[in-house]
Formats: structure tokens, C-alpha cells, sequence
């Protein structure tokens, strides 16, 4: 089964822009206390949406001869055409879409650029948007690499990343709330609103793609309580809407972060370990300037 990956981006930007206008015009209407949309906040979202755009096309020049190469080298499979082809591709790759996801909220390397998603004080459809142009740095790539092996050729694999990609864009969003049976299968509204709170019992749950179960299986599941609503946006507030302090704040404070610590594991651990290590280890050793406050200090902190 192939995909057209520009013709499928031409055909869906109408629907994701027609959705934009359609949820800005409803909750204006019914919630207009809440201020869902904000200009500056959206043109931020578009300028990062562009720029992240144009760094993936760049990015697929040289990533895509990767994929080539393990396909050609390394496949484990051959597999016609049809639905069981799709089937097995898109569960592979929502699979690993989630170990991206999770990983990009516990290694701070990949959450220096997956942090530009969740620095919005602001959820709407324009949020799906709100993408990093370091992504390619990061390293999101490599994570499809295993679907080369299992015998899927580049095209596809860009084609169902497009795919889960696109899918996500309908549950960012305060305009519909739970969806009864379809929240034990599939990722929704309601799921992804938690996911993107920074309210300490939705901190790091909830990184479907498009089917939940991996949550479910992997015990980072929680429910949307409506006794704690939503606070949307990142523990230390971002505080601007410009698209390139958005897009560096973090890759700069991981960088300073590694160059404060003592000791080379240390310097490692401020950029592989946990986003919120470094605020560990200046709170054991006295440092007041505490920069993520969300948790209590870690075990594994070397002075050296």
C-alpha cells in the first residue's frame, strides 16, 4: 500500500483550517471567558508550524537513503500490498510513536525540542500545529528506523507517520468532551487535554498517538477529573510568543545546565537524563536556583 504524501498534506490543510475557524467561532460563542484562542498564540503556533515544516523536508533528503539502505540491507520481511500490510505498519508504528512520545518527556535531549509542543498556555487545534524545527536534531527519525528492518520501504513509512501525525491533530482541542466506549481504544480529546496539563497528576501520562492502549498496557494512563481541570503549558512558564524562543529556550538552558554541573556524568545526565535532573542536583547541593520544581531530587547525582 503507497502513499502520496504530498497529495495527502494538500488535501488535509483545507480540513485542519476549516476546524481552526469552526472551533475559534464555537468557543468564542459558548466559552468566551475563556479566551481559547489568542492572536498572538496562533501566529506563533503558524510560525512554528512553517519553520518545523521546512526543517522535516530538509530532514527527509538525507533520513529518507537511511531508511533505503536498512530496507534494502537489513528487512526481516517482504510484504505485499493490502490491508494486513497496513494493519501490522500502523500498529508498529503507533507503538512507536508512543516509546518517541514517552521518551521525549523523560530524556531532556528530546524534550529540548518536543518542550516547544507543550509550551502553550493555550489548547485548541491550532495547538497540533506547534511543532520544533530541532526535531530532526533530536533524533525523531531514528525512531522508524525498525519498521525499515520489518520490511516496510521509506515511502510507507513516512506515509503512516503523516498519517498518525494528521490524526492527532483532532484531539487538541476544548470543544469536545469524552467520547464514552471510544476512550478505552482510541487517543481523544479528553486524553490529550491531560496530557498537555501541567497539573501534577497529568505531568507525563498520556502519550498516545492514535490508539491508547499502549497507555493502558505501560501504566501512564490518567483521566481527565473534572475535580482538577486542565492548566495547559509547561511547569516554568514560557512567557512569549516568539517562534525562536519558543523553538531554543530549552536546548539553551540544557546547555548552560550541563556546563554548571561538576563532573562529565553529570554534564551527561543534564542533557540524557531526566528533564527535570538538573533541578535535582542543584537542590542536593544547595544551589537555590532550582529551575524545574516538579519533582523531588533524584538518586544517581555524582559529585566529581
Amino acid at each position: 500500500m503507497r502513499f502520496d504524501v504530498e497529495w495527502l498534506l494538500l488535501a488535509l490543510a483545507p480540513v485542519f483550517l476549516l476546524c481552526i475557524g469552526w472551533e475559534a467561532w464555537y468557543l468564542a460563542r459558548t466559552r468566551p471567558q475563556d479566551h481559547v484562542y489568542a492572536w498572538r498564540d496562533t501566529l506563533c503556533n503558524a510560525a512554528l508550524a512553517l519553520m518545523h515544516q521546512g526543517a522535516d523536508k530538509l530532514a527527509w533528503v538525507f533520513v529518507i537513503p537511511v531508511y533505503a539502505y536498512c530496507y534494502d540491507r537489513y528487512r526481516l520481511f517482504t510484504w505485499h500490498d493490502g490491508w494486513l500490510s497496513f494493519a501490522v505498519l500502523f500498529v508498529a508504528q503507533d507503538f512507536l510513536y508512543y516509546v518517541f512520545h514517552r521518551a521525549s518527556h523523560r530524556v531532556r535531549w528530546l524534550w529540548a525540542a518536543h518542550v516547544v509542543h507543550h509550551s502553550s498556555e493555550r489548547m485548541n487545534f491550532s495547538t497540533a500545529f506547534r511543532q520544533s524545527l530541532m526535531y530532526p536534531v533530536a533524533g525523531m527519525w531514528v525512531f522508524w528506523l525498525p519498521l525499515a528492518v520489518l520490511g516496510f520501504p521509506p515511502q510507507q513509512i513516512v506515509g503512516i507517520v503523516l498519517i498518525n501525525l494528521a490524526f492527532q491533530f483532532f484531539v487538541h482541542t476544548q470543544a469536545i468532551g469524552k467520547l464514552g466506549w471510544l476512550e478505552y481504544v482510541f487517543n481523544t480529546p479528553s486524553i490529550h487535554r491531560a496530557h498537555h496539563a501541567r497539573n501534577a497528576r497529568y505531568i507525563d501520562r498520556n502519550y498516545a498517538g492514535v490508539l491508547v492502549i499502549w497507555d493502558r498496557l505501560f501504566g501512564s494512563y490518567v483521566d481527565e477529573a473534572t475535580d482538577d481541570p486542565p492548566q495547559y503549558g509547561i511547569v516554568e512558564r514560557l512567557e512569549s510568543n516568539n517562534p525562536l524562543v519558543a523553538t531554543f529556550h530549552e536546548w539553551r538552558a540544557m546547555v548552560a545546565d550541563a556546563l554548571r554541573v561538576e563532573g562529565w556524568r553529570n554534564k551527561l545526565r543534564a542533557i540524557v537524563g531526566p528533564p527535570e535532573w538538573a533541578s535535582a542536583y542543584h537542590a542536593q547541593i544547595g544551589d537555590t536556583a532550582d529551575r524545574d520544581p516538579r519533582r523531588a531530587p533524584l538518586a544517581g547525582v555524582h559529585n566529581e
